[in-house]
C-alpha cells in the first residue's frame, strides 16, 4: 500500500502534468525552456502554480498575531536585517522547476497536438541481437554467477548434511553450489530512421529565424525518437553552396552569402544514395528557409529533384518557411503550385515563434 507521502507525491505529479499539458504551447515557442539533465531528463520552469502558503484573516478580524504594533516592530529573537525600499503586501512570484522524462514529455505531445502513431515503411526491417536472461544454470563463466542463488544452494546442503551451526552460521560454497544466470539471444526487428535536416544560413535568416529553427527541430526530434529505435540524425546547411556540419556548427552558424535552394537538396541527395536506401530506411527530410532563391531556374531545378527523386524515397518532406524581413517568401509559393496534390510534401508557413506548435501539427499531424 502506498504512503501518505507517496499518494501526495503522485497526486503533486498529476497536477503538474496537466499545467505542462496546458502551457505546452506557450513552452514550445520558449527556446530558454530546456534545461537538459542527463540524456532522457528536461527541467521546465513553471512560474503559475502556487506553492502552500499561510494566509492572514482580514485586517477587521480578531485573531492570533493581531494588536497594537509598528511597522517594523521585531517581535522575537533575533536580528533586524538591513535592506532597501519599503515593506509591500504583494505576494512573491515563484518559479518552480519541475523534472519530466523525456517519455512523459513526448507522451504530452502527442496528446497536445493529437499526433497519430508512426507507420513505418520500408522493404524491410533491420534486425537487432539482444541479450535476454531466461533462468539459472549449473554452467556458466565467473562473469554470469549468480551470488544469491550459490549462497541459497550452499546454505541448503550443509543444513541437509548437518554442516550448519546456528552458533557458527558460517556458509562456504562448493564448485557443485555455485550457479549462473542463463541467457539466449534473441533478434528482434528494428526500424530504422533517419531525419535530414536542412537550413539557410544566407544573410537574410538572421539570429532570430534560426532559433526558430532550432526549437522547431527540437520537438520534430522529440516526437520522431518515441516512434523509432535508431534514429539518425544529418545536417546540411546551405547559402550558395551546401555542406553537411555537425549539431553545433548548424544552429551556429551565420553567413553571408546568396541563396542557392539545389545546392542542399544534392548534398541530401548524395546522404541518401551513399547511407541511406529508400528500401530500407524510414528517411524524413526538413528544409527551413525565407524563402528567398537566387532564379527561378534553381527553383525550377528543385521541384525536378522534388518530384523525379526526393519524393518518391521519403516518408515526409517538410518545408517551413520562416517569415523575414528581408526574404520574399516566394519558394514556398511556388511548391504550392507544383505540388498542389502531393500528399509526402508539408508547406508550413512559420510567422514568429507562435506559429512553432502549429507547425509542428502540420508537418506530423497525418503519421507518416
Amino acid at each position: 500500500m502506498a504512503s501518505k507521502i507517496d499518494q501526495d507525491h503522485n497526486r503533486f505529479r498529476k497536477i503538474v502534468r496537466g499545467k505542462v499539458r496546458r502551457e505546452l504551447k506557450n513552452f514550445m515557442s520558449k527556446g530558454e525552456l530546456f534545461g537538459r539533465k542527463g540524456h532522457d531528463i528536461v527541467s521546465i520552469p513553471l512560474p503559475r502554480i502556487d506553492l502552500p502558503r499561510f494566509r492572514l484573516a482580514p485586517r477587521q478580524q480578531t485573531g492570533v498575531g493581531q494588536g497594537e504594533g509598528k511597522v517594523g516592530q521585531v517581535l522575537g529573537p533575533g536580528q533586524e536585517q538591513d535592506g532597501s525600499g519599503k515593506a509591500g503586501d504583494a505576494p512573491g512570484h515563484h518559479i518552480l522547476e519541475v523534472d519530466l522524462t523525456m517519455g512523459e514529455l513526448t507522451e504530452l505531445l502527442g496528446e497536445e497536438l493529437e499526433l497519430p502513431r508512426i507507420k513505418p515503411r520500408g522493404t524491410r526491417n533491420i534486425e537487432t541481437s539482444k541479450i535476454r536472461y531466461t533462468g539459472i544454470s549449473q554452467t556458466g563463466p565467473d562473469s554470469l554467477r549468480h551470488f544469491k542463488r550459490t549462497y541459497k544452494q550452499a546454505l541448503k546442503r550443509q543444513i541437509a548434511s548437518g554442516n550448519y551451526s546456528r552458533a557458527r552460521p558460517v556458509v562456504i560454497p562448493i564448485r557443485e553450489d555455485t550457479r549462473y544466470r542463463a541467457f539466449r539471444t534473441v533478434t528482434a526487428p528494428q526500424t530504422n530512421a533517419v531525419i535530414l535536416y536542412m537550413m539557410d544560413v544566407s544573410g537574410s535568416m538572421g539570429d532570430e529565424q534560426k532559433e526558430i529553427v532550432r526549437i522547431e527541430s527540437f520537438w520534430i526530434d522529440t516526437w520522431l525518437q518515441s516512434q523509432y529505435k535508431g534514429l539518425e540524425t544529418r545536417f546540411i546547411i546551405h547559402d550558395a553552396e551546401a555542406r553537411e556540419v555537425d549539431r553545433d556548427t548548424f544552429y551556429r552558424t551565420r553567413e553571408s552569402g546568396g541563396t542557392v535552394i539545389s545546392s542542399a537538396y544534392k548534398v541530401a541527395l548524395k546522404l541518401m544514395d551513399e547511407h541511406y536506401p529508400p528500401a530500407d530506411w524510414n528517411i524524413y527530410m526538413f528544409h527551413f528557409s525565407d524563402g528567398d532563391n537566387w532564379s527561378q531556374g534553381d527553383t525550377q531545378e528543385c521541384v525536378n529533384l522534388l518530384r523525379d527523386r526526393i519524393l518518391p524515397a521519403v516518408n515526409l518532406f517538410g518545408y517551413g518557411q520562416v517569415e523575414s524581413p528581408y526574404g520574399t517568401g516566394q519558394f514556398l509559393h511556388d511548391l504550392e503550385a507544383a505540388f498542389e496534390a502531393e500528399k509526402s510534401l508539408i508547406l508550413s508557413n512559420i510567422e514568429g515563434r507562435d506559429a512553432i506548435y502549429k507547425s509542428i501539427k502540420t508537418f506530423l499531424g497525418k503519421g507518416r
